[in-house]
């Protein structure tokens, strides 16, 4: 994030100031954003922070909330793992097969896309984790409020 925030103010710099824009900021920041916010929303989740409108479902008596997050964990899950796991691998594998490269930076686009299975693995893991700490306090006796 600070390299982003230190490639944004440099391209800032020479745009306003230097009246000579860098070439390859712009690109740079679009890929970095693209990584930190990927790998942020499964840092997000791993640590239970991850955005959701929570309002209704706070309303729900304690077993009902427990089933709908159990729903939505899975469907996190199973997300994740199809689309973002296997199909962020077959994206990666055909873009490094196919050597299309950015055009400032150089770059094969099969590396800048790998952001998007490896944060789908790690949303499926935690999703995952989570989905079996509702479901067995689902099949327990008691459920905390």
């Amino acid at each position: 994030m600070a390299i982003l925030v230190l490639d944004v103010l440099w391209q800032v710099f020479t745009r306003l100031i230097l009246k000579d824009p860098s070439t390859i900021t712009e690109e740079l920041a679009t890929f970095m954003l693209m990584w930190v916010a990927l790998l942020g929303s499964a840092v997000a989740m791993g640590r239970g922070a991850h955005l959701g409108i929570d309002y209704f479902v706070g309303k729900l008596p304690p077993r009902a909330r427990l089933a709908t997050e159990t729903v939505v964990f899975f469907s996190v899950a199973a997300f994740s793992l199809l689309v973002m796991v296997v199909g962020g691998v077959d994206l990666v594998a055909s873009n490094l097969e196919l050597g299309q490269e950015s055009p400032a930076l150089g770059v094969n686009m099969g590396y800048v896309y790998l952001a998007v299975p490896l944060s789908g693995f790690f949303l499926t893991l935690y999703a995952a984790v989570a989905l079996v700490e509702r479901v067995r306090r689902l099949l327990g006796k008691r459920v905390a409020a």
